[in-house]
This record gives structure tokens, sequence and C-alpha cells, in this order.
């Protein structure tokens, strides 16, 4: 059989990440909604005989009516297709959530417990799915000697965290559901598909399709949904379908060699050419001590371009010729040759040298990069 597989969506997610705000904000929680309609686009598209959602469907701390509605309408428009949800620890089931309030169409099947749980997908195939009841303190799914029950294929869905993919990717989740990767084979089960991780991942075992729609920056991979193929003898096939909507950059403006506030305005619409909402911009390099460079007059140009920017530095500094200032008979020569005499570890000395000079230069437009 055919399914296709999402999770990690976040309907009603805030966008503080990226400095939106009133509008702007609501374009991109509206993506999101379009990004699910597109995964609901694939199911036709590719004739798939079910939709698996692994969890973190939308935010429980902010979930809005008109969200529920809009869920319930756009999963009952597959009806006949199936529809199998295995809430995750931001959109955990209990008796307030959508998944308990809502009158769904007959073709969406909740999993309602913390332990997994079997249903018959197709003739020798069964799905074991479980959901979170609570937003935090979830046990592994498949532990405490769970085994799967029956011959033919089985398969999981649930939102968990893979251990050893937690460790290497090192993306500051909460291991949330912790297992490891040998807990599926060893209980019987063929395939796991999985919620929680953002970076899709593929195991010889598991599935991560990473969330569909950005969520924050950095983030690499392909945004979209798996098709998967499941065989009665339990191997799976996948492919990959990107269905994002928003685009998010990471940008990098390198402010060394730039001698003039006209090079920096150059250099920032080289790296926005053809590019749209929402862009982070790292600046680093030596700046010329002579240029400005404020970080609300650049977010303005930036924002001509893109709905939201944010700014940051990494190793941005003032290039100073301390060698040429120490010779000057000024203030600034006095200070520089007192600290380059006094016996001074070389980093504060560093660091001494250019708050002493910014301040003595009347610098401000550093500090709130």
């Amino acid at each position: 059989m055919k399914i296709v597989h999402f999770a990690d969506l976040h309907l009603d997610s805030a966008f503080a990440w990226c400095e939106a705000s009133g509008d702007v904000a609501r374009r991109r929680r509206d993506a999101l909604r379009d990004a699910l309609l597109a995964i609901v686009d694939l199911v036709r598209e590719t004739s798939a005989d079910a939709l698996f959602c692994a969890g973190d469907l939308y935010e429980h701390d902010r979930v809005t009516l008109d969200t529920g509605k809009f869920l319930r309408q756009t999963f009952a428009s597959l009806d006949p297709v199936p529809i199998y949800v295995a809430a995750g620890n931001h959109d955990w089931y209990g008796a307030e959530s959508l998944y308990a309030t809502e009158d769904w169409s007959d073709n969406v099947h909740i999993f309602r417990e913390d332990t997994l749980r079997p249903v018959r997908l197709a003739s020798g195939i069964t799905l074991w799915g479980g959901a979170h009841c609570a937003p935090a303190n979830t046990d592994n799914f498949l532990g405490d000697g769970f085994r799967v029950e029956g011959e033919g294929a089985h398969v999981a869905l649930f939102h968990g965290a893979e251990q050893s993919w937690l460790a290497a990717q090192g993306e500051g989740k909460v291991p949330h559901a912790p297992f490891d990767t040998a807990d599926i084979r060893n209980a019987g089960l063929d395939h796991a598909f999985l919620g929680h991780y953002h970076r899709p991942a593929d195991g010889a075992h598991h599935t991560y399709p990473g969330n569909p729609d950005p969520l924050q920056f950095g983030e690499d991979g392909e945004r979209g949904a798996v098709v998967a193929t499941i065989s009665a003898e339990g191997t799976v096939e996948r492919e990959r379908r990107v269905v994002a909507v928003t685009q998010v950059h990471d940008l990098s403006l390198d402010v060394t060699e730039l001698t003039s506030r006209q090079q920096i305005r150059d250099a920032l619409r080289a790296a926005a050419d053809g590019l749209g909402g929402l862009a982070r911009l790292t600046i680093g390099g030596d700046l010329e001590p002579s240029l400005d460079l404020h970080e609300d007059t650049i977010r303005e140009q930036l924002l001509e371009t893109f709905d939201a920017v944010q700014v940051r530095k990494s190793g941005l500094h003032l290039a100073y010729d301390l060698d040429e200032i120490r010779e000057e008979p000024t203030v600034r020569g006095q200070f520089v040759r007192d600290v380059m005499d006094a016996d001074l570890p070389t980093d504060e000395r560093r660091r001494v040298l250019r708050m002493g000079l910014r301040a003595l230069d009347g610098r401000d437009d550093l500090e709130v990069l």
C-alpha cells in the first residue's frame, strides 16, 4: 500500500523566531495551512491509500477554533481516504484538545493512548500508533517489553526522539518519548514513521519527514512529506516530495573589503537578488572605522525584499590600525600606548582596545549588532 507521511507542521506558531509580527506573522501561519493543503493534494496526486501524521500538527497553547474547523474540513475533504494521527508533545491528546473536541469525519483515526495500539491498514499490514497524552514525560513507546503480535508486516506511527540522532544533530531538542533504533526491530516492527525532529532523516527502519514548511532559520534538507510504499513483507520504499510554501534564507555579509556605505548597500542588494520570504543576515569581518553600520538601516533595506528580517553579528570588529594610532600625539594614541604596554592577557588587551577606541570615537552602531 502507498501512504503519505508528514509531521511537525506546528499550525498557529507564533513566528517570533524570525522577528515577524502582525500581518507578516499571520501570513506565515497561513503558509503553514497552505503546506497542509499541498500535502492533501499530494495524497490525491499519488493515489495514496492513507495519510499519516506523526504529531505536532498544531500548537496546543495557541491553537484557535478556526484552526480546528480548518483541520476538520481539510481532513474531511479526503474522505474516504483514511488519516491516522499520533499526537506529539505540542499537540498532545487530552480532554480539551482539538482531537477530543472536534467532530472529525469518519476517515480520521486519532490514537488516544500513550501505548501503541494496532489498526489494520490492508491485507497483511498492521499499523501501531500511540499518542502523547501530556506535554512532557512521555515514555518510550517501544519500552516495557512491547512487542507486536500477528503475521504480516507491522509498522508504527508515533512522535519520539531516536537517541543517536538526537546526540549527532545537537538540535537542542528535548528527548520526548526517547528510544533507540534497535528498539524498532526488537519490538518486531518492520518500520517506524516518526515525528519530532525537524531535519529529514531516513534510517533503515525509520523515517523522519522533517517539518513540511520552514519553522526556523538554518533548517536544511527538503521541506515536505514522504510518499512511502509498504509491502506485505515489511519493506518500505520512500520518496520525498517538497510542499514548502515559505522561503527562508540565511545570508552573509563580510564587510572586510567594504570601504563605503554604498558598497554595503550594493552587497546587500546582490545578496537579496531574486529572493523573498524571510531572511537572517549574519554580518562579519573587519569594518572600516569610518563607516557607520546600524542594524535598523540594514533591516530597512532588506525589508524592501523580505517579509521579515533578523540581523546578527559573528566575528564583526572595527579594523583599527593600532600601530598607526599608537604614533598619534592624541588621547587615542596615549590610550593605545598605555594598553599595549600594560601586562594584560592577549584577549583582554584586544577587548579593552576595541571598547576604548569605540568609546573615544563615539561609536554606538555596533552595540546593537
